[in-house]
């Protein structure tokens, strides 16, 4: 809990107090206690708009001439007859990223992340959270893989071509590695059906989590060809983990189908109705999860097109389509950069890097750069949020934890409200002193409530008192509370960081134990004990006993690092209201008038 509350003996005021409370819990667990309706899963896994034509494409797939030939198969030729070769699977390893490819469709099977942070959010059980505890091992959770095909859709860096001769997802490519020795290493990737040869070659820095895409395609026909290049990126879902929010589910972990066109973000949710197709000028798109995005950009800057997002319970795509116009024998290239990685700020506004710049001959100058730092979203509370993490960060800097940077954290904002704090303990006092003259008020007009209200505001314009004083220091914490929450739920910095121990592995998720919320709750008790008893005894039970239940409550799936915050809070509450207690007794004018320091609204005499 806060600082001291003071609870309101009218019942506009108790109302008042009730509503405060309700606001924190409304605007910070609204995810919750609202969730979004289900989805309605499609015929497919992946409810991809473009499933019907690569359906019909599997049917009329053919093999992979060899590379000297120009010219498609024959339809009726045996070559159509012949299976295609089985799939070849490519492996590229980087100190941050592992890669696997996939011959058939020339797309992504895994791009698996490395080092300590870059894991999935694993969900500990209780027993395992009490493993940890008494010092046994727990299976750390796996390497985060932005790239989970999803089964019957395009590989995540396939590509379509719609129009009236289709190109499918899953046509079979002949594959040449290459290692840049100086330069980037690259896979090519050369597929050939109907009118098209389409060569992807994929080239990768040394570092980090970039790449550049090169697509041509080129009219192996001789009439011109149109249609639709579709170049699209998916994520299969494990729904067990990645939940809508709920109450009993927390606060949830989701990703997004995402594409920023025209400037405007377009984020697709689970639960939405359905595929949303947003034309204009596409800067970046691809999934948009809670601390890691996979994007696709080009690297010319934003291309006239649309983008086709969907997101079902087990599957999240976005999908970029590009108008295709290509002559007889002529070749049409498309570049892509991209971006496989967490959702650093500092990486993200990098984008692209230094050597890949230099690998597609940019203008170091005029170098566009996608504005991937829009999928970390503070929402209404970015100001306060930043302003937090920057505390944070300086903190971490001189101690290397964040969860004793949170600490610290919670002192300055104490220390900040000290003022505030005695003011309120100061008006809580001065209406205590009034409790007997307000039940006689309400004995006296026990059959009218109106008046009985309106007699006892007179009574605290007589005194001079400020009737709300009490709850300012809670009203001002609960920004902060939210923001630190969104902070948590959004910041890469502070994903996967412990505290001390490996029970508090994650201060971005719940605690396994429960034992920070439920220490949290005890820590609030006591807070509200120590405050004057000013209410009957059912509105003394329940502020001290329903409230701190309701906030356990919550905060057992919420976060560890906001139970850290709030209750090292209490302990400091505790400890303040003590102190201050002893120097208002010790200041207390004979015959226990105001402090000589100060009167009731706060200022010096």
């Amino acid at each position: 809990m806060n600082d001291p509350l003071s609870p309101q003996s009218n019942d506009s005021q108790k109302r008042l107090l009730v509503a405060l409370l309700l606001s924190f819990a409304i605007t910070a667990g609204w995810m919750f206690l609202f969730p979004p309706p289900p989805a309605t899963p499609g015929a497919e896994d992946g409810g991809v708009a473009a499933a019907g034509p690569q359906d019909a494409g599997t049917q009329a797939q053919a093999a992979l001439p060899p590379s000297g030939e120009a010219s498609p198969p024959t339809p009726g030729s045996p070559t159509e007859a012949t299976p295609p070769p089985p799939a070849r699977k490519v492996d590229l390893t980087r100190k941050e990223s592992v890669y696997q490819f996939s011959s058939q469709g020339a797309g992504l099977t895994s791009a698996v992340l490395q080092g300590v942070k870059m894991r999935e959010q694993g969900s500990l059980s209780v027993s395992q959270g009490f493993q940890l505890l008494l010092g046994k091992e727990v299976p750390p959770a796996p390497q985060m893989n932005l790239a989970q095909p999803v089964p019957n859709q395009p590989l995540p860096l396939s590509v379509t071509i719609e129009g009236s001769s289709p190109l499918p997802a899953n046509v079979s490519y002949a594959v040449e590695e290459k290692t840049g020795g100086a330069g980037l290493d690259s896979v090519t990737f050369t597929g050939r059906q109907g009118p098209w040869e389409v060569v992807k070659v994929f080239q990768w820095p040394q570092e980090g989590f970039e790449m550049l895409y090169t697509i041509q395609v080129k009219n192996i026909s001789g009439q011109p060809q149109n249609g639709e290049l579709q170049v699209h990126y998916s994520r299969a879902i494990d729904p067990n983990f990645e939940h809508a929010p709920s109450f009993f589910g927390g606060v949830g972990n989701l990703s997004r189908s995402s594409c920023q066109v025209d400037d405007k973000l377009h984020n697709m949710n689970p639960g939405d109705d359905k595929p949303e197709d947003t034309k204009g000028n596409i800067a970046f798109f691809g999934i948009n999860q809670q601390y890691f995005v996979s994007a696709l950009y080009p690297l010319d800057g934003p291309r006239a097109g649309h983008c086709i997002l969907t997101a079902t319970p087990t599957a999240r795509q976005a999908t970029a389509a590009f108008p295709l116009s290509v002559a007889a024998g002529e070749t049409v290239t498309l570049r892509l950069g991209g971006y496989l990685g967490p959702k650093d700020p500092d990486l993200m506004a990098s984008v692209p890097g230094t050597e890949l710049v230099q690998a597609a001959n940019l203008n170091a100058q005029n170098t566009f750069r996608p504005a991937l730092t829009d999928t970390v979203d503070f929402g209404i509370w970015a100001v306060i949020c930043k302003l937090l993490l920057t505390i944070m960060k300086f903190f971490h800097g001189l101690t290397g934890n964040w969860g004793v940077a949170i600490i610290l954290l919670t002192v300055v904002v104490k220390m900040v409200l000290l003022p505030l704090t005695y003011r309120s303990m100061v008006s809580m006092e001065e209406v205590k002193k009034l409790q007997p003259r307000m039940e006689e008020i309400r004995k006296k007009y026990a059959d009218n409530r109106e008046q009985q209200n309106l007699e006892i505001m007179k009574l605290y314009q007589e005194a001079k008192v400020n009737p709300l004083g009490g709850c300012l220091p809670l009203l001002i914490q609960m920004p902060v509370w939210i923001a630190l929450f969104t902070a948590l739920r959004n910041s890469f910095d502070l994903y996967g960081e412990p505290f001390f121990g490996p029970i508090w592995r994650d201060l971005t998720y719940k605690d396994p134990t429960y034992l920070l919320p439920l220490a949290l709750g005890v820590s609030m008790i006591i807070t509200q004990k120590m405050q004057p008893q000013m209410m009957d005894a059912t509105q003394a039970k329940i502020m001290t006993w329903f409230v701190p239940g309701i906030f356990t409550l919550t905060l057992l799936q919420y976060p560890a690092g906001l139970s850290l915050y709030i209750f090292t809070n209490n302990i400091l509450s505790i400890a303040q209201q003590y102190g201050l207690r002893k120097w208002l007794d010790r200041n207390k004018p004979t015959g226990g008038g105001t402090p000589v320091a100060a009167t009731a609204g706060g200022k010096r005499k």
